[in-house]
């Protein structure tokens, strides 16, 4: 049985590192968070950006010291259900999967909402669901096929999606460098806690994704030096990236509340040529990763059809293109409903809720695996024990910050989840893991 994780497609486990974290990291999210931030905190959105990275900085301590006792590919799956066992285990997997299509979802919804901004015209709703389905079903009728894209594809897209980022950043920087702007106590305070929460679930989800580049920590060589290093270093990285755009967005378009912000900071600061370029990028950012999240996530559901834990029809693999063609049409389908049913916002929530369930039961794996194996040669990260409840904490904590659509939704993946469960007991036998 093997695992296929939707990760950093392009990129081999060989070449993973703080820059494989960072492209992890840094995906379409920026393109569309920094104005919600705004809209919630005003002035003080830089600093719920600097709290959501210290909080995932806690959240990746323990995360780590897990993922380093496994060879196997498989991520928080495979994780829990050693820890916790099949229930647990069924539970995340179903949890990790709507975590993958609602981001597909949110994506889909960020780029509809940049092209709409440059055409000349709006367009209807019956338009707009006609080009996430197109956008979806691309990379998924390829996938079907057997295409791969190749690792030029893959640079071009990180280059297409880091520079107008880091020129901006730039930019900013300068610009505001001689004319810094204090935030008072009471612009911190006056948002409320409950703008704070629901902020704090945006932060969350734009620093998601860094667990994907441990997945497979089998074949990352020295992890135990290398891991620690690669994740702290990037998310250091990202972090002072989305904190002077966030800084950036605010002192140029002030409080107003946009879709799409950061091409409206581009263009008060390089006129509407920068305007567009940024618009351009997000896009071809966007739609890049949509297409490798389509070529490689459907494995996840592959994956649990191997191991008996969804119906054998989705193990089953095409006899001409030898590729999971029914988890691919499942996956791609389940993704374009999603997005239809709400906008940027609603699915990009949705995601980070259904993220910090597994990052709280990956957290708390930690100090049952340490029972389980307390002589095993691995990674151990100081004061672990703590971090692990610690991290469990603030990912239930941050589930305040939903909104009961997205709670509901969550509440049904666990029925689903647990029907599911039932399902498979009868004739499930517990599989023998490397680690």
């Amino acid at each position: 049985m093997w695992f296929l994780f939707a990760s950093c497609p392009g990129l081999r486990a060989a070449d993973r590192g703080e820059n494989v974290v960072i492209n992890c990291i840094i995906g379409g999210a920026i393109f569309g968070v920094p104005g919600e931030l705004t809209r919630l905190l005003g002035r003080a959105s830089p600093f719920a950006v600097v709290c959501a990275a210290l909080c995932m900085a806690v959240i990746m301590l323990p995360v780590t010291e897990v993922a380093s006792q496994f060879s196997d590919s498989g991520g928080p799956y495979l994780y829990v259900r050693y820890a916790f066992g099949h229930f647990a285990s069924i539970q995340i997997g179903w949890f990790h999967l709507l975590t993958l299509i609602s981001t597909v979802a949110a994506l889909s919804n960020l780029f509809v909402d940049h092209l709409s901004t440059i055409l000349p015209s709006p367009m209807n709703i019956w338009v707009r669901d006609s080009i996430i389905a197109i956008l979806i079903a691309a990379p998924a009728i390829a996938n079907y096929l057997g295409v791969q894209t190749g690792s030029a594809l893959s640079n071009a897209i990180t280059i297409a999606k880091l520079s107008p980022l880091l020129l901006l950043a730039v930019i900013g920087l300068l610009h505001f460098a001689k004319e810094p702007q204090i935030t008072h106590i009471s612009e911190i305070t006056s948002p409320g806690l409950s703008n704070w929460a629901r902020a704090m679930v945006f932060g969350l989800f734009l620093f998601g994704g860094w667990e994907d580049a441990l997945i497979p920590t089998g074949e990352i060589n020295e992890p135990r030096r290398t891991i620690p290093f690669a994740l702290g270093s990037g998310l250091a990285v990202c972090a002072a990236i989305f904190v002077l755009l966030q800084f950036l967005t605010v002192a140029t378009i002030g409080t107003k509340a946009t879709g799409t912000p950061l091409p409206a900071a581009a263009s008060v600061l390089l006129g509407r040529g920068g305007a567009l370029f940024v618009f351009i990028a997000a896009m071809v950012s966007i739609a890049g990763w949509i297409a490798a999240d389509l070529l490689n996530a459907p494995r996840l559901v592959y994956s649990l059809a191997a191991a008996r834990d969804f119906p054998s029809l989705f193990a089953k693999l095409h006899d001409r293109f030898h590729t999971p063609a029914a988890a691919i049409v499942l996956y791609a389908l389940m993704a374009w409903v999603l997005a239809v049913s709400g906008g940027f916002l609603w699915a990009a929530a949705l995601s980070a809720g259904s993220t910090m369930i597994y990052y709280a039961v990956t957290c708390a794996s930690l100090i049952r695996l340490r029972q389980l194996r307390p002589d095993l040669d691995v990674l151990r990260i100081p004061v672990g024990s703590t971090l692990s409840v610690l991290g469990s904490a603030i990912s239930i904590a941050l589930l305040t910050g939903l909104k009961r659509s997205e709670l509901l939704l969550m509440c049904v993946t666990v029925l689903i989840a647990a029907v599911n469960w039932l399902w498979t007991k009868r004739h499930y036998d517990e599989p023998t893991h490397r680690v």
